[in-house]
């Protein structure tokens, strides 16, 4: 049976096919290729398949009865006696039963089985002999049918006899026709009431039954295959039922029942016999109806009755097997056995199923391990079932120990099916009720079963790779495969559940250590939640430190198990990690009691894993272990862990350009007190970060450990196939790198470049404004690139870029997308652009150049590699955010010449490169998406050729033409305001090189003056280049005029502006948009209204003063007329007359021909000295005559007030006087002598007349003089205007910083500095004694030196300026510890100096006060020790070979927030000593004149001293002048002068310009009409000059008053700054044509007179000179 058995194995149904197939399955295989039986429910548990239920039946037809049959028995008998008495009908069918033929036979048995049915006949036994022979197989179907049913009928009566029911018994039993078995099965059933009456047979029914059982399963079996061959199918797809299966589902019933109710006449042999047939067939049959019939007999069986013993092992087995291996029927299985387990047989059943268990063999071979195997299964499958049951409800208990051996054994088997059912079983104990374990094991030891269960676990399947080292099966079938998962999930359910158990903090475990050493063995399996409990446990124990035994195997554990296996999660892999940075820890600290290799061995291990790491996670904190191994690591063990790195980025940059692109893994949640986690970071960017911490760390210990890091850092920036978030990453520290005096390298913080950042869109408020611009203007078109008709050479993006490929090269006209923030890889400021803060301080030991007394151990940086690394990129390309990363950091770096003193060369060739860049125009193009221009990246581009002037020591005379030749070219493109700044530089850097090309310079900036957003920056380099005059002393008239073309096309332009907007009454100019400070990303992207034209309009005209007084004395006369003819003549011809153009040209008339300065009236010039003084004052133009004549000698003193200044002569009247001559005759002799009083000759008076106002005079109040009267309110006016200085004069604060100092009390308590500042100093102004001082101080005590004894002062003919030189100033800590006295001076300086010697960055609010606009920071670049700096100007000053060069510093204006930005040094500009003092002075004078404007912005404008003495003139006349109505009419003009008529233009351009020219308020001339002025100078004519004057009278500043001229400053909101470096006026030149000036001021009010030529009234009115002397 077993063999039959073990065959099943393969067997598939009843016809050698595993089971009927579902609906929609494939036809079962024929029996010759397969196998059945309980195999094939094993294949069924397996495959998923479902095991068939018995079909329905199919009923044949019955053929025709042919008629020679009927005729077949024509012999009648004579009727038996007991018929007799029946009725004749009966009677007659019982003879033809017996005697007709076979037709009549056949036709009276389904009659008389009619009658019998409803009328039960005595004799039936008669009947019953009458038609059995008709039951013989040789008959027809149809007899046979009619006879069994006519015999089934008879034994229905209830009063047959035994011996009857013997004969019936017989009959039916006796050999039939197959094809009756179902009417012999139901006259059987009939016979035995359904199983309940066997009387007349007892003994013979159980053996009956057994041998109908084989034919009726064996008939069964034959029908099965039969239809499996011929595809019979139902529409469901199932196979057709036969007869067959019916039949012998009947029968199982008949047997059961007989079971049931007569069991007690069955002996133990005839049980045995029918329990071997009925497991037989359960171990053949693969239909689950046949299994579930035999299984119902065998508990009928067992329910009333009881297995023999020599059945009960295979009974066992059989229906164990089927529990394992027929889910459908477990609970059918499990009652009967249950049932089996509760009877006497109990106990032996428990032992029938440990001996499966214990007696497996060890070496099978392969049929019997089949059977061996499904036997163990069902084994096991029956035990877990048994150990869940409670022996107090009749179950038998199962031994754990004898358990344990048995699954010790059968684990060794090969089935990965008997180890799924081992786990099963195994798991069933530690789940027992309500999630408990189970107590059999409660106080057990666990460690047999877990090592039942790490056996197991051998023969399971993993989802995921296997690490090395670990041991699996590998299954070479399907089924095999599919168990060894279930094995896994298994595993896996055991694994969690005994977590579960771990977890429970409430319960002590006894069995905890067991639990984790399982967890060690079957790691494979361990979710990562149960690794954590593993690696919990060896951190908690210490398990993996050399105080454990086994503490190397333990670390091999969790590397190999957790952290090498990259299939587990990222935080499990990390706790493994801190398991093993907690054992590094140790084994660093008891070095001395392990073996020296094992540190190393412990990091190699570690290294190994990391090229072919994956998650970013992992490995960025990898990398940061690995970086605090490395400071304390060998120079072997360090190589190897950079080697390691570089294998990473190898990886990485061997990958497709298709992988580069995939999505990197996103960050998960770290465990507290992890690294930050940069999500979506590339593996080569985690390993640049380790790099730079690396350096960062190595700067302080280890030169060569930063040096190796350094080099890995170049290579990554430079490498194009490298990602771009690492290059970028290596860059930002690379970009950071500086040297102080001594070479010793330093990473900066700061990299001053937020302001050049924003010009590319990199910072948040840059990329804000665009964003709102483009949001707000969607089809706004971009500016054209003003880059000339040469073709773009500029290369595409697409060069060694990984991502951006393709760009194509954009035209300058074609609109820019809108930029999308999320494109942008970098931004400025950058808080996490270092992973950790660099050192304080300088490194010893990683130097830039090395010196003699350079460090031991110290390394040089090779910075030729860096900037060689930069130089290729420019070359061969790279991606934009790469390229535009440098172009934003360069310029900084280029700032610390330190850093590369190694690398001239290179510093050689980037002047070379980006000179041919700019001249070429071959700079990269930015792409489409960035929305920016080309001449954005130009822009870059020049601040970085800025720097470059720095090094100019090192550059040959052509190289620095070649500078000034780029700077020149980027004149004419949107870069003009970088270049305009750089040139201000390379003034005082490259004087020879700027005076070369100055001339050309000069006509760019003439070809852009027009350009509102440049024009500022041009008039204030020629302001600041008047003041060199070395660098145009070869200039040429026509040279000088290009200057004063500039200014003077400006102006034109200006008035052209202002002349669109028409008006009756025109309002101020609008508010400018301002350049606001503190917003430094808005570099170079103002737009033209930024430009603030107010203070460009008046800084023209004091460029045309500052340009005037630089001609040579012998050309200014001769550029008078030119300039004077420009300045009163708008472009189109038209007059023009403002209060700026007179001031400027009455400085020109002062300095004409002198350069002598002002004079003041001579103090000595009095009483005393010369008696008594008659004084009497005039207004003469635009001057205030004051003449002072001594009684009683001859000397007189002319004082001339200007606006622009004041001149003082004295004068001696040579006279001889009358003789004495005697009285007429007749006169009064005492009244003659009376007309010659003694002593006085000569009245003031006199020289007026003599001197300056000749008769005749034509009225015109502008021209002849106004006597003023001597009254205390001329004396006060005289005063106010005294008090007016002549020139601008401004006060600066100097503050020195020293080392460290960042508190405004100790800064101040300063009283010396270095040597350098003490020579900036010098060379800043002349020191001035302030007691006494005569000059504005600007509040320095100037008697008690309260403020000290000396300060700075510097002064030209225009300017002056007062430093508030905080060293200078007295410091006393006992009574001012707060320094007051100083702070009260510097606290309301509106511009301040800063010497930041504290090699800390400046902080604006160092000095909090409201009046501090604009702080001049100068730092040492770099910053010099004090005595380094004293050593070096000492070499400065002794000259020869061995002389320092000069220093450089870093100069950068700071302003207030909110002020505008007005400076050159607004981007931090390099600066030599040498041209240092004069650079800052230029800066500190033009944020002084913007200042004063802008503290006024909330009173009105704030005029300047010239424009306040012109006022001032200008009240005196409007005073004291005639008034207007009571003029007399004014005498016609002399010969020669234009009257009415003729060319408007011409008469504009002489007249207006020779008055102007000679002193004389421009009026308008009118055609034959008088105007007579209200205000006097300055007031502008409002009607028409004849065909085509100032039309409608109009002012050039529109209708405003004409006392009011505003046209150069008006209130701050519209101002601009009143002066620049200084004011300037208008003064009379010494030609005069004031016979051509006809015309006078006027207002609405004024009385008009017709002018008569030539009549008497105003002939005498000319002559009579009473009226004005």
């Amino acid at each position: 049976m077993l063999r039959r058995l073990a065959s099943l194995g393969h067997q598939v149904s009843e016809d050698q096919q595993p089971m009927s197939p579902s609906p929609g399955d494939e036809q079962p295989p024929h029996e010759a290729k397969t196998t059945g039986g309980l195999a094939g429910v094993f294949k069924g548990l397996a495959g998923g398949g479902k095991l068939t239920k018995s079909p329905p039946q199919l009923q044949p037809p019955f053929p025709p009865i042919a008629a020679s049959q009927v005729l077949e028995r024509s012999d009648a008998a004579p009727l038996p006696p007991t018929m007799h008495g029946l009725p004749p009908e009966h009677v007659e069918l019982f003879g033809h039963l017996k005697n007709g033929q076979l037709g009549e036979r056949i036709a009276a048995a389904n009659s008389l089985r009619n009658a019998i049915f409803d009328f039960p006949l005595n004799p039936v036994l008669d009947i019953w002999y009458a038609a059995k022979d008709l039951i013989d197989p040789a008959h027809p179907p149809n007899a046979r049918h009619a006879a069994w049913e006519l015999l089934t009928e008879c034994i229905k009566c209830p009063s047959s006899t035994d011996l009857e029911r013997r004969e019936y018994f017989e009959t039916v039993t006796a050999a039939a026709h197959p094809e009756d078995f179902d009417l012999q099965l139901a006259a059987l059933k009939e016979l035995t009431d359904r199983g309940r009456n066997i009387a007349g047979f007892y003994y013979d029914i159980f053996p009956l039954l057994t041998l109908w059982l084989q034919d009726a399963y064996k008939a069964a079996r034959t029908a099965r295959r039969q239809a499996s061959r011929g595809g019979s199918r139902t529409s469901k797809g199932k196979m057709l039922s036969s007869g067959e299966d019916k039949n012998l589902s009947q029968l199982f019933t008949l047997i059961r029942d007989v079971i049931k109710f007569n069991f007690k006449f069955a002996t133990d042999s005839v049980v045995g016999s029918l329990m071997d047939m009925l497991l037989r067939v359960c171990m053949n049959t693969s239909v689950e109806d046949d299994l579930r019939a035999c299984i119902s007999v065998i508990d009928a069986v067992v329910t009333f009755g009881a297995i023999p013993n020599d059945k009960l092992k295979d009974c066992i087995q059989v229906l164990s097997s089927i529990h394992c291996l027929v889910p459908s029927l477990q609970k059918d299985s499990w009652h009967t056995i249950s049932n089996i387990c509760r009877s006497h047989h109990g106990q032996s059943t428990v032992r029938i199923l440990l001996d499966l268990l214990r007696t497996y063999p060890s070496t099978p071979d392969q049929d019997k391990d089949k059977d061996s195997v499904r036997d163990v299964r069902g084994a096991l499958s029956v035990l877990k079932k048994l150990l869940s049951k409670s022996p107090e409800k009749g179950y038998p208990a199962v031994p754990l120990a004898l358990l344990i051996d048995g699954l010790a054994t059968v684990s060794r088997s090969s089935s990965t099916r008997i180890a799924n059912e081992i786990l099963k079983l195994v798991n069933s104990l530690f789940d027992g009720p309500r999630g408990n374990i189970n107590p059999v094991i409660a106080e057990e030891h666990w460690s047999p079963i877990f090592s039942v269960a790490a056996q197991c676990a051998t023969k399971a399947v993993y989802a995921t790779p296997a690490e090395p080292g670990a041991s699996t099966s590998s299954p070479s079938t399907k089924e095999e495969t599919e168990s060894g998962d279930s094995v896994t999930q298994q595993l896996k359910y055991l694994v969690d559940r005994i977590e579960t158990l771990l977890s429970q903090k409430s319960t002590d475990l006894l069995q905890r250590d067991d639990c984790i050493m399982f967890f060690t063995q079957v790691q494979q399996v361990l979710s990562d939640s149960a690794a954590a409990v593993v690696i919990a446990y060896f951190k908690e124990y210490r398990s993996c430190l050399p105080s454990e035994v086994d503490w190397r195997k333990n670390v091999d554990l969790i590397l190999d198990a957790f952290y090498l296996n990259r299939s587990r999660d990222p935080i499990t892999r990390l706790r493994a990690l801190e398991v093993i940075v907690e054992v590094y820890d140790f084994l660093c600290i008891a070095e001395r009691l392990v073996e020296d290799d094992s540190v190393v061995e412990l990091v190699r291990r570690v290294l190994s894993g990391l090229p072919a790491e994956d998650d970013t996670l992992v490995l960025q904190e990898t990398v940061t272990f690995l970086v605090n191994v490395a400071g304390a690591a060998g120079p072997r063990l360090f190589d190897d862990i950079v080697d390691a790195f570089k294998g990473v980025v190898a990886k990485e940059m061997s990958k497709s350009p298709l992988a580069l692109l995939a999505t990197p893994k996103t960050g998960t949640s770290l465990p507290s007190g992890q690294t930050v986690y940069f999500a979506n970071q590339s593996l080569s960017n985690v390993v640049t970060r380790g790099y730079v911490q690396i350096f960062i760390r190595a700067m302080s210990v280890d030169g060569s450990k930063a040096a190796k890091a350094f080099n890995a850092l170049v290579h990554i920036a430079r490498s194009n196939s490298c990602e771009l978030d690492a290059r970028l990453t290596a860059m930002k520290m690379l970009f950071r790198l500086r040297a102080d005096f001594e070479y010793q390298v330093y990473l900066t913080t700061l990299t001053e470049n937020e302001s050049l950042a924003g010009t590319l869109y990199r910072t948040e408020s840059s990329l804000a404004r665009k964003l709102a611009e483009d949001a707000a203007q969607p089809s706004r078109m971009p500016r054209a690139d003003h880059s000339g008709s040469r073709p773009s050479r500029g290369i595409s993006f697409s060069q060694g870029q990984t991502i951006d490929r393709g760009i194509p090269v954009r035209s300058a006209s074609t609109p820019k997308p809108a930029i999308h923030q999320g494109q942008r890889l970098w931004s400025v400021p950058d808080a996490d652009a270092l992973p950790e803060r660099p050192p304080d301080r300088p490194s010893w030991f990683v130097l830039s150049h090395r010196r003699d007394t350079s460090r031991a151990g110290s390394a040089v940086l090779n910075m030729s590699s860096w900037l060689d690394a930069l130089l290729s990129l420019f070359h061969q390309g790279c991606n934009w955010e790469v390229y535009s990363f440098i172009l934003v950091h360069l310029p900084a770096q280029l700032s610390n010449h330190p850093i590369f003193k190694d690398a001239i060369p290179y510093i050689q060739e980037f002047r070379r490169l980006f000179c041919e860049m700019v001249r070429m125009n071959s700079f990269h193009e930015p792409p489409n998406s960035s929305g920016l221009r080309r001449t954005d990246v130009a822009n870059c581009l020049f601040h970085s050729l800025t720097m470059l002037l720095s090094y100019h020591q090192h550059f040959q005379k052509m190289d620095e033409d070649e500078i000034v030749r780029a700077f020149t070219h980027g004149i004419a493109d949107k870069t003009a305001k970088t270049c305009i700044h750089a040139l201000s530089v390379c003034c005082h850097e490259l004087p020879l090189s700027v005076s070369k090309s100055l001339v050309t310079i000069l006509q760019k900036m003439s070809q852009i003056i027009t350009q509102p957003f440049v024009a500022m920056h041009i008039l204030e380099f020629l302001a600041c280049l008047s003041r060199l005059h070395s660098l145009y002393s070869n200039f040429r008239e026509d040279e000088y005029r290009i200057v004063f073309g500039i200014c003077i096309r400006y102006l034109q332009y200006a008035r052209e502006k202002r002349h669109t907007v028409r008006g009756s009454v025109m309002s101020e100019p609008s508010t400018p948009s301002i350049v606001v400070a503190n917003h430094p990303d808005i570099l170079g992207q103002q737009p033209a209204a930024d430009d603030l034209p107010q203070y460009v309009y008046a800084l023209a005209y004091h460029v045309i003063t500052f340009w005037f007084l630089a001609l040579k004395m012998p050309d200014r006369p001769g550029q008078i007329g030119w300039i004077a003819k420009n300045l009163f003549t708008d472009i189109d011809g038209k007059a023009s007359n403002e209060e700026q153009a007179q001031i400027t040209l009455d400085f020109m008339q002062r300095v004409a021909f002198s350069d002598a300065s002002d004079s003041a009236q001579d103090p000595l010039f009095n009483k005393e000295n010369f008696g008594e003084i008659h004084q009497k004052r005039w207004i003469i133009g635009n001057s205030i005559i004051t003449i002072r004549q001594a009684q009683e000698a001859g000397w007189a003193e002319i004082t001339r007030r200007y606006p622009s200044g004041t001149s003082s002569f004295a004068i001696r009247v040579e006279f001889s006087p009358l003789a004495n001559q005697p009285a007429p005759d007749g006169s009064d002799a005492a009244a003659w002598e009376g007309r010659f009083q003694h002593g006085i000759t000569i009245f003031p008076s006199h020289l007026l007349m003599q001197l300056l106002a000749p008769m005749p005079q034509i009225y015109d109040p502008a021209i002849r003089p106004i006597p003023l009267p001597d009254e205390e309110a001329v004396d006060r006016a005289i005063r106010n205007f005294d008090r007016n200085s002549a020139v601008d004069s401004h006060k600066v604060g100097v503050i020195y910083i020293k080392e460290g100092q960042t508190s405004e009390a100790e800064i101040l308590a300063n009283t010396i500095g270095g040597p350098d500042y003490l020579e900036f100093l010098k060379n800043l102004g002349a020191l001035t004694r302030l007691k006494g001082a005569t000059f504005n101080t600007q509040g320095l005590d100037r008697e008690n030196d309260a403020d000290g004894k000396y300060t700075y002062c510097w002064r030209d003919r225009v300017t002056e300026i007062v430093f508030h030189v905080t060293t200078q100033m007295p410091t006393n800590p006992d009574t001012d510890p707060q320094c007051v006295m100083k702070k009260r001076h510097i606290g309301n300086d509106f511009v301040s100096i800063i010497w930041n010697d504290s090699g800390l960055p400046f902080k604006f609010d160092t000095f909090p006060s409201q009046f501090n606009y604009v702080y001049i920071v100068i730092t040492p670049a770099p910053r010099y020790s004090f005595l380094a700096s004293r050593e070096m100007a000492k070499k400065r000053l002794e000259g020869g070979p061995a002389a320092s060069p000069s220093p450089f510093f870093m100069v950068q204006v700071m302003s207030q927030p909110g002020f505008p930005e007005i400076s050159p040094a607004a981007e931090p500009k390099i600066v030599s000593l040498k041209g240092l003092p004069s650079f800052v002075r230029l800066l500190a004078l033009n944020a002084s004149v913007f200042s004063l404007v802008w503290a006024n912005r909330e009173g009105g404008e704030h005029v300047s001293s010239w424009h306040s003495r012109l006022r001032e003139i200008n009240r005196l006349r409007e005073r004291y002048g005639p008034k207007p109505g009571h003029h007399p009419v004014a005498p016609s003009p002399p010969p020669g002068s234009v009257v009415g008529g003729g060319s408007a233009g011409s008469i504009a351009a002489s007249s207006v310009a020779a008055a102007a020219a000679a002193g004389l308020p421009v009026m308008g001339h009118a055609h034959g009409h008088l105007h007579h002025p209200q205000q006097g100078m300055g007031q502008q004519l409002q009607s028409n000059m004849g065909g085509g004057g100032i039309g409608g009278g109009e002012s050039v500043g529109g209708s405003r008053p004409p006392s009011g001229m505003r046209d150069s400053f008006s209130s701050l909101r519209r101002s601009s700054v009143a002066t620049f470096f200084t004011s300037a006026s208008t003064d009379q030149t010494t030609t005069s044509h004031r016979s051509s000036m006809l015309s006078t001021a006027t207002t609405e009010n004024t009385e008009v007179h017709q002018m008569q030529p030539n009549t008497a009234e105003a002939l005498v009115d000319s002559v009579d000179f009473s009226k004005w002397a």
